[in-house]
């Protein structure tokens, strides 16, 4: 018999990167469904501008996830208005596109902090809090990239592929302490991230709300493994199969190889310059 679906009235969720994109339309879903949000982000301007037009429990917050202190300042705030916290959503992330050797160490080191330090930082102070919670659900947004290996983004997969063995291990670690883990990992996805790419054969560009329904059922079904669309899954558990030649020429083959290798990235210059700026070293 299948278990009943959990309620999403009502929860407490605090996510980060909520001001744009896959963030702001998990928000939305949310909000839709009843939850209590904090949307959390480095830009609370633009954080704020999402909230008020969300409407109901929702409220902004500033966040910088590469600083812990922040990110426990941010979840603070969000219990005192909303409650003790249920979910914990780890969505920030920022991409930087081109070949590994043309890298600059700053957009190396702001992907590395963002990524992954931010999602640790989230991980270590959401937990504790989560504890003892019914329902209670972390939940990281991770990316397809979290399981391939393309070309144009190695520091961005490397963080990818970093979330996804860190929730595993952690999960393990929590293992019968009642709280649900989710590895959100989706195709690529309509969001100013993407601005540039190529398309890949046989795959759709998805659309920010779609991401976010998924997470919204993961909250009430939960899953470990979230691939999005669904039908990505058994496509990754067969190509894991595959001798390593085979999967390398089913990559060719579906142009997975040139998605970001070969990206424009000419049209990328507005994100690019933004993710640059949005580099708290950088102040002052």
């Amino acid at each position: 018999m299948a278990r009943a679906a959990r309620p999403i009235a009502g929860r407490v969720v605090a996510l980060t990167g909520g001001a744009r994109g896959i963030g702001r339309a998990t928000a939305e879903a949310l909000a839709r469904a009843g939850a209590r949000v904090a949307v959390g982000d480095l830009d609370v301007e633009q954080a704020e501008r999402a909230a008020t037009a969300i409407g109901g429990e929702c409220f902004a917050a500033h966040v910088d996830v590469t600083d812990r202190d922040s990110f426990a300042r941010f979840l603070d705030a969000a219990e005192e208005r909303l409650g003790p916290l249920d979910v914990m959503v780890n969505n920030a992330g920022i991409i930087h596109l081109g070949p590994f050797l043309e890298e600059d160490d700053l957009a190396t080191a702001r992907q590395l902090d963002v990524n992954l330090r931010g999602v640790i930082h989230g991980m270590k102070e959401a937990l504790p809090r989560l504890r003892g919670r019914p329902h209670a659900h972390l939940v990281n947004v991770a990316s397809s990239a979290g399981k391939l290996t393309p070309p144009g983004s190695a520091t961005y997969t490397a963080t990818k592929h970093a979330v996804v063995g860190l929730t595993e291990a952690v999960r393990a670690e929590h293992r019968g302490s009642g709280i649900e883990f989710s590895i959100v990992m989706p195709a690529i996805v309509r969001t100013e991230m993407v601005a540039g790419y190529r398309e890949a054969r046989g795959f759709r560009v998805l659309e920010p709300a779609e991401v976010a329904e998924a997470i919204v059922e993961t909250l009430r079904r939960p899953r470990v493994d979230v691939w999005v669309p669904r039908s990505l899954g058994p496509t990754m558990r067969l190509r894991a199969l595959m001798p390593r030649r085979a999967a390398e020429a089913l990559d060719r083959a579906l142009k997975v190889d040139e998605v970001l290798f070969k990206a424009d990235r000419s049209a990328r210059a507005a994100y690019e310059a933004r993710a640059a700026a949005s580099d708290p070293r950088l102040e002052g």
